[in-house]
């Protein structure tokens, strides 16, 4: 069953502009496949789709093609924060990322696979991403870093 979803699911974003998890789970339960919130979701993951803009200018689903190892993954960091990130900042220990709409889960899905030193923790919404640093120090030089990302 898993096998058909997957495929059925690739079939899906390839046919239509699908943006949002939700999206998904309807044409699948339209498509008769008996899922939830949580099955779509790591289907997501397991499938390594990411979000792309489209020729219209919207953001949808597609997969990533890039062959996962360690190049790779900073690769498909590299892609998928750049093109999602708009502004880096920090106070104290905390940084803030802004993201375009509904690219901050991906971009943040990336950067916590990188396993970064002195991260605390990550919290990612629709736009914003939250990231807590042991300290303020370790938040400056990552800000450092994460603005080379921004276009």
């Amino acid at each position: 069953m898993k096998k058909a979803r997957h495929k059925k699911i690739l079939s899906l974003i390839n046919e239509n502009n699908i943006d949002r998890q939700e999206v998904l789970l309807e044409y699948l339960k339209k498509e008769g496949f008996k899922v939830t919130q949580a099955t779509v979701s790591r289907d997501i993951k397991e499938l390594n789709l990411v979000k792309i803009v489209s020729s219209n200018g919207e953001y949808k689903y597609a997969q990533n093609t890039i062959v996962e190892d360690t190049k790779a993954t900073f690769t498909r960091f590299d892609y998928i924060f750049s093109e999602s990130i708009k502004s880096v900042d920090y106070a104290m220990n905390t940084i803030v990322i802004k993201c375009h709409t509904a690219m901050a889960q991906a971009a943040c899905e990336v950067f916590d696979n990188l396993h970064w030193d002195g991260v605390v923790g990550t919290l990612a919404g629709e736009n914003t991403i939250f990231i807590v640093v042991r300290t303020e120090e370790i938040a400056h030089n990552l800000c450092e870093k994460l603005r080379h990302y921004i276009k």
